[in-house]
């Protein structure tokens, strides 16, 4: 089979979980942490236990770190289990259904000197739309997914500063 080929068959299979995920559970709000230093997009997610997600396709290779909880993941291949502390790289056109075992923080890096979110969104993610899955419900559920959200700049420590009072 050709990659291409693959990759119309992991996004029908994503597809079709999706529109399943979608008509049988309630959308549940994940946290989302921005985070911005110096040319750098750190987005970090909680997703609790039980839940049941697909993700968005990427337009470009970035790491990736989970720092807490377990996940099992179907990236159109395999299913593969990850534990925190775990760090890897999400590749290019990279879709994944995942079911989080145990509460879970994940956080993705991006390069960019972007700082308004919808802007880096083009900028990093391949627009997908779920032929299957009613869209209405689609956009309602990815409305709630992304509403609560943390935005801070990080601070850089500089030398001399201590850790204790």
């Amino acid at each position: 089979m050709t990659d291409l080929k693959e990759k119309e068959v992991r996004d029908e299979t994503i597809d079709l979980a999706e529109k399943l995920i979608l008509e049988n559970g309630n959308s549940i709000p994940l946290p989302l942490k921005h985070t911005f230093s110096n040319g750098l997009y750190i987005r970090e997610i909680f997703v609790p236990a039980g839940t049941l997600l697909t993700t968005s396709i990427h337009k470009k290779e970035h790491p990736f770190v989970i720092s807490s909880g377990k996940c099992k993941i179907y990236d159109g291949d395999n299913i593969l289990c990850l534990s925190a502390p775990h760090t890897g790289i999400t590749e290019a056109n990279t879709r994944r259904i995942i079911y989080v075992e145990e509460d879970t923080t994940w956080t993705t890096f991006h390069v960019t000197n972007k700082t308004d979110v919808s802007e880096i969104e083009k900028e990093i993610l391949i627009e997908h739309k779920n032929e299957y899955a009613d869209q209405v419900l689609l956009e309602k559920a990815k409305k709630n997914i992304r509403s609560i959200n943390f935005y801070e700049e990080e601070k850089i420590l500089t030398g001399g500063e201590s850790c204790h009072s």
